[in-house]
């Protein structure tokens, strides 16, 4: 019963056991779910410690931890399908700031949300931390200034470990 209504929402990948892991940056494994509460604003908020891509001068590993904060709207991203999309970084050689609005950029396309976040905390590689932040808000409902205010507000957010805020 619950296989057939996965199926008719159009989720194909939740409870599939023949998961196939693309070996390379691939949208397409994402999918959509209906927004059961869509008259009401509220934030999701996925972490993905374990974010992987390739530097793309070097070839050497970049790891993160990806904070991605949506308001949805009509659609939501079925988080199986998520976490394929992004393990299809992991041979992708693209710079830190690049991944980031790449992510952002799909989202965006896929869900059409009232709001999306977008953070990478990339760990330190030859002693610096990048921390590329992005987001975008959907004119029709008014959180341009929000969009605006997080852009630097994100930073007091930041712990960095060394004291510094």
């Amino acid at each position: 019963m619950a296989s057939e209504n996965r199926e008719s929402e159009g989720l194909t990948l939740l409870g599939n056991q023949g998961t196939v892991y693309s070996s390379d940056y691939d949208p397409t494994v994402l999918e959509t779910f209906e927004n059961k509460h869509a008259e009401r604003d509220y934030m999701v908020t996925f972490r993905c410690p374990e974010f992987t891509t390739l530097c793309p001068i070097t070839g050497q590993p970049d790891f993160a931890t990806l904070y991605i904060n949506y308001i949805p709207h009509i659609k939501m991203v079925e988080s199986k399908s998520l976490k394929l999309y992004l393990f299809s970084f992991r041979n992708h050689g693209d710079f830190h700031e690049d991944v980031t609005n790449v992510i952002l950029n799909d989202l965006v396309k896929l869900m059409e949300p009232k709001y999306i976040e977008v953070r990478g905390m990339f760990y330190p590689r030859g002693g610096i931390s990048i921390y590329p932040f992005a987001n975008w808000a959907n004119p029709d409902f008014g959180y341009e200034g929000m969009a605006k205010g997080r852009m630097f507000e994100q930073l007091s957010d930041l712990d960095t470990g060394d004291g510094a805020r």
